[in-house]
């Protein structure tokens, strides 16, 4: 199951990839929302930068380990992550528009490795248009955030 959504940003390029990058932020966010966050290494994400999340989904405890297998600023990265059963993969791409504008294009696809994973796929896919819905309203309210941002620092 895949999907994708871009937004543009009023916001230079460089900028918004600081903001894409900054995974301190992301893992402040996932502990708030009651995950357990564990990075395997220190200082910048490179590739090969491992974090292991923890979290409940359906009733259920997860284990999902997320690796970043491609690290190109400031116009693109990847994130492979894998979860019993599930594989996923994130990727994030900057277009410079112009010097203030930048496009954000997500992608995020997920592939069954076994039965059960499959059978949580397919009761995904029944419900993909609010899936699509709920992902483009979340990569929107992140872009407005990133302008906000952008615009205080200005």
């Amino acid at each position: 199951m895949k999907l994708s959504t871009r937004e543009d940003l009023e916001a230079p390029i460089d900028f918004v990839f600081a903001r894409v990058t900054d995974f301190a932020a992301f893992e402040r966010r996932a502990l708030r929302n009651g995950a357990q966050v564990v990075r395997h290494d220190e200082g910048a994400a490179q590739v090969g930068t491992i974090w292991d999340v923890d979290f409940t989904f359906r009733g259920r405890d997860r284990c999902v380990q997320a690796t970043l297998v491609q690290f190109d600023p400031p116009h693109a990265l990847k994130v492979d992550s894998k979860s019993d059963g599930v594989i996923a993969v994130t990727e994030v791409e900057l277009v410079a528009l112009s010097p203030a504008r930048t496009r954000v294009i997500v992608g995020f696809e997920m592939r069954a490795r076994t039965l059960t994973a499959r059978l949580l796929l397919q009761s995904l896919k029944l419900a993909k248009a609010k899936l699509t819905k709920r992902f483009k309203a979340r990569v929107l309210d992140y872009a407005e955030d990133v302008e906000d941002q952008y615009r205080a620092t200005r």
